[in-house]
This record gives structure tokens, sequence and C-alpha cells, in this order.
């Protein structure tokens, strides 16, 4: 009995030193290894051997990316405005060593850094900056820590502000302001609409006035050139016409035909006067046509030469 005793705890203890001595990391994790209380390796993820009671896992670090809330606090603006302001860290462990030896707790550091940071950025800020430049504060934090986080293996990635809550009254008095400027805004709006209403209308009559006067000036332009055009062949028909007569008299009984034209006009102008006129003014020597015909043609003579 003694005999299989004793191989069973042989066996039993192989398999505790076994079992001690293998080690699996897992992925995206970090051991860190003492030996007799001093710091030897780090175990990388996968499988790790270690001497079973000589080295143990001091520390277990996660290299994962790791948010954590900063706790809200108060923070006053350089122009002595209280402001409640919360965030949100995120972190990435990328010295196991110095994370481990390099502070006590480095999560704890971490988190009252941020607040410390926090408060003198915001410090530098006055109230309406607070609000306008979020993304410079959180670069401010992000630089404040990251330099300090070193020296503990852990590599700030970035902050961000959650809340940032002023006094109730300060808020009432923004909002009042806010409407203020609104409402401020929208009789601008109004004034520069009229604005630009008046000067359309005062364009639009200017540009109206404009093709009125070009159409009336065209106009005055097109009828003056037609009375010109009128007159013009006016004139060229009374010259084709005297020229026609001219030529005409100078053909063989173009005379006798002169004689008898004249003649029936002096006879049609006074039938015109008997029938518009009641009174009629009969010259002396009524009778003696054949004188006026003489006259007449002695005249068409004296213009021919």
């Amino acid at each position: 009995m003694e005999f299989i005793t004793f191989p069973l705890i042989i066996l039993v203890l192989a398999v505790v030193f076994v079992l001690q001595a293998v080690k699996v990391v897992p992925q995206q994790n970090a051991w860190v290894l003492e030996r007799f209380g001093k710091y030897n390796r780090t175990l990388l993820p996968g499988l790790n051997i270690i001497i079973p009671f000589i080295d143990r896992v001091a520390y277990r670090h996660s290299l994962k990316e790791i948010p954590m809330d900063v706790p809200s606090q108060v923070c006053i603006t350089k122009d002595n405005t209280q402001l409640q302001v919360d965030g949100v860290i995120y972190f990435q462990v990328t010295d196991p060593m110095k994370a481990s030896y390099g502070s006590s707790n480095f999560i704890f550091a971490i988190t009252q850094l941020a607040q410390t940071s926090l408060r003198s950025v915001i410090g530098r800020l006055e109230l309406d900056k607070t609000f306008e430049e979020r993304e410079v504060i959180n670069a401010q934090v992000v630089n404040a820590l990251d330099e300090a986080a070193t020296n503990w293996g852990v590599k700030v990635l970035r902050y961000e502000i959650k809340d940032l809550v002023p006094p109730a009254a300060i808020l009432h008095a923004m909002q009042a302001q806010i409407t203020a400027e609104r409402e401020k805004r929208a009789l601008i709006a109004a004034s520069e609409g009229r604005k630009q209403e008046q000067i359309n209308i005062a364009t639009g009559e200017r540009e109206a006035f404009i093709q009125r006067s070009e159409g009336e000036k065209q106009a005055a332009i097109n009828k003056a050139q037609g009375e010109a055009a009128a007159i013009l062949s006016v004139a060229e028909a009374n010259a084709s016409a005297l020229r026609q007569i001219g030529e005409a008299t100078q053909a063989t009984g173009g005379q006798t035909a002169m004689n008898l034209k004249v003649a029936e006009q002096y006879v049609q102008a006074f039938q015109n006067m008997a029938s518009k006129n009641n009174t009629l003014i009969v010259p002396a020597n009524m009778g003696d046509i054949s004188t006026l015909i003489a006259s007449a043609m002695k005249i068409v003579e004296t213009q021919k030469q």
C-alpha cells in the first residue's frame, strides 16, 4: 500500500509542477513575471514556461484600449463662472513593466491628473470660449496627460468632455442672450429684405424707363426716316413726272396736248370752285381761254430755256 501511495504522490506533484510551469497568456494581454520578488520578464500572448515556486505572475495587464469615466467636478473659468464638467478618457497600456512599477495605481493617477489638467485649461478660458473650443480643451488635456503617463507605461489616446453645465442663472441668461440675438438677426434680415425690395423696384423702374425712352427714340427715328423717305419719293415722282411732261412736249403733237390739258384743268378748277362756294369770282377775260393757255405755255417755254 505504501509502495502504491508514493508513486501516486510523485505523479500528483509532477502534475502540479507542470501546471505551475505552463502559463497561457490570452491575446492582447501581458503578464509581468517576478523571480524572487524581482522583475524578470514580460509574458507575451501564447504558451510560456516558468519555474514553479521561484517565478510568479505579479501583474496582469490588458493591452486593449480602455475607456474610463472621469468624475464630475467644478471648474472656474477666467471670468469667474463655475462649470460642472465631466468627461471620459481613453488610454492603453504600452509598457507593462512601467505600468506595474511606475505607479502604485496608474488608473487613479490618470484620473486625478485629468481632473487637474481640465481645471487648468478651463481656468484660462472665458465662459463662451469653453463651449466653442471643446476640441482645443480635449487636445490640451490629452497632451498634459500623455506627457506624464509615459513614465507609467500608459498612452493616453483621447479625452472627451461629456457635459459642460453652467449654473442655472447663467444658463437662463445665456438663453435670453441667444433669444435676443436671434430676434436681432430676424429684424436685420427683414430690413435687408425690404431694402433689397426697394432696390429691385427702383432698378426695375429705371430699366423700364430706359426701355421706354429707347423705344420712343427708335419710333421717332423710324418716323423721321419714313417721312424723309416719303418726301424723297414724292420729290422723285414729281421730278419724273416733270421729265416725262417735258419729253412729251417735245414730241409731235405734244404742244397741242399740253394746251388741251391746261384748258381741262382750267375748266375743272372753276367747276370745283362753283360746287364748293356760293360766290364765284370770274376773271374779266373768261371767254378768252386761248389767251390764258398761251400764257401758261409761255411759262413752260421759259422754264425749258
